[in-house]
């Protein structure tokens, strides 16, 4: 698979678990933990300003290596996974 094909099918996998987590936080199911822990890794992708400005080398760029997979981790957790299997089969189609 070339370099190509891969930033493809990273960019389609990542648009759709953003439909899946902005469905998530909609769902009643979802434990009130979970979406804020979710829309908190959320906002911090989406949100113009770091923990740890980026303009300082490698350790502005590792917060966001570790802070959003781990809020998202956390929230997964807390969600019921066939909740996320349903959402995730609900996307695909």
């Amino acid at each position: 698979m070339s370099l190509k094909q891969k930033i493809i099918t990273f960019t389609k996998l990542f648009k759709r678990e953003l439909k899946v987590y902005r469905l998530l936080l909609k769902d009643k199911r979802t434990p009130l933990l979970a979406k804020i822990t979710l829309a908190l890794a959320v906002g911090y992708v989406l949100l113009p300003f770091d923990l740890i400005p980026d303009f300082l080398p490698v350790i502005g760029h590792l917060d966001d290596l570790v802070i959003v997979p781990l809020l998202v981790y956390l929230s997964l957790k807390m969600i019921p996974q066939e909740l996320v299997e349903e959402y995730r089969a609900q996307v695909n189609l």
